[in-house]
């Protein structure tokens, strides 16, 4: 029989290799979501001593932030119940990190993409981390897993950050300003905003809501939530703006790396942010790595929830998100 009498679809190409001769006949691989991959081996001591230090980082700027917030209404000492006090902050903040990277994990699970345990990451500073990550250990085929796996992370996160926000604010206290006040401004996104007004209302002048470590974790949990949500590379957001825009995510990327360098003008705290995004920018390329389906766009329901992943950032994203502040009182 003539091979050309039935045509048949050509085998899957690697990205590189341009666009398939006929690319209404492409056919992609079937994955079964229902059987997991069995996870490569790893080091697993190695999260777990991450995360034992995280905690423990996390527990000690927890501390020093209840006593700050209850330091004019309760003595505080060291001992047991130090660590009690630093729990508000340290479950709070790690569970929002663990939501987010967690998501992303169990989406790699679900289509059998191979995928490290989270690795949470210490840091001896205001926070007590800088995150938490996990690796993907292999290329992502097709948009549908790209974008699955990109938005996992941030809805998981949001979706323990607002609660915690709620709880957190109504554990917080509204106090007078003292004169010739000088301290750290945290700045407020969208949902903080509304979140503070449904439960506190306006604040009179010269007054300033004192956050409970609860709050402060949640709002660390939504600039978290922002942060990943530029459309950059390897971000979430990048994994979602290509995925959604395709080869039109490219110019979406160097038109998000200039906002933020412009953000620095604005505010100072945005530098390291910028740096990190401009080395992103170097070392991976303006372009995201396409996948072997890049010319089939994606489906009306993921469009959708990628609207949703833009109103999840505006709710999150604040232009100052720290500053120092000088208050001189009347």
């Amino acid at each position: 029989m003539d091979h050309r009498s039935a045509p048949v679809p050509p085998p899957l190409a690697p990205p590189w290799a341009g666009e398939p001769r006929h690319p209404d006949q492409l056919t992609l691989p079937q994955f079964d979501p229902v059987t997991a991959p069995s996870p490569r081996r790893g080091r697993p001591w190695v999260n777990l001593i991450l995360f034992l230090a995280t905690i423990a980082s996390t527990t000690w700027m927890g501390i020093a932030h209840y006593d700050g917030f209850a330091s004019d209404v309760e003595a505080t000492s060291p001992g047991p119940f130090a660590l009690l006090r630093g729990l508000w902050y340290s479950v709070t903040i790690l569970s929002i990190l663990g939501a987010h990277e967690l998501g992303h994990y169990y989406a790699c699970r679900y289509y059998r993409v191979d995928a490290s345990l989270p690795y949470f990451l210490p840091a001896p500073f205001l926070t007590g981390t800088l995150g938490a990550v996990i690796r993907i250990r292999q290329p992502i085929p097709t948009k549908r897993m790209l974008f699955d796996i990109g938005v996992a992370g941030p809805i998981a996160g949001f979706v323990v950050a607002v609660p915690a926000l709620f709880l957190g604010l109504s554990l917080s206290r509204v106090l007078p300003l003292p004169a010739d006040f000088v301290g750290l401004s945290l700045g407020e996104p969208p949902i903080f905003r509304l979140a503070t007004w449904m439960i506190w209302g306006t604040a009179p002048d010269d007054y300033s809501l004192m956050l409970h470590p609860v709050a402060l974790a949640a709002w660390f949990g939504l600039l978290v939530t922002a942060l990943n949500l530029f459309p950059i590379g390897q971000l979430d957001g990048g994994h979602i703006s290509y995925a959604t825009l395709g080869a039109r995510s490219t110019p979406v990327t160097m038109a998000a790396v200039a906002a933020v360098i412009l953000l620095t003008l604005y505010s100072s705290s945005w530098i390291a942010w910028a740096g990190l995004t401009v080395f992103m920018l170097i070392k991976f390329g303006p372009r995201h790595p396409r996948t072997l389906d890049h010319h089939i766009p994606l489906d009306r329901t993921r469009m959708l929830v990628a609207v949703g992943a833009v109103v999840m950032f505006i709710l999150c994203f604040t232009p100052a998100p720290i500053e120092f502040t000088d208050f001189v009182g009347e």
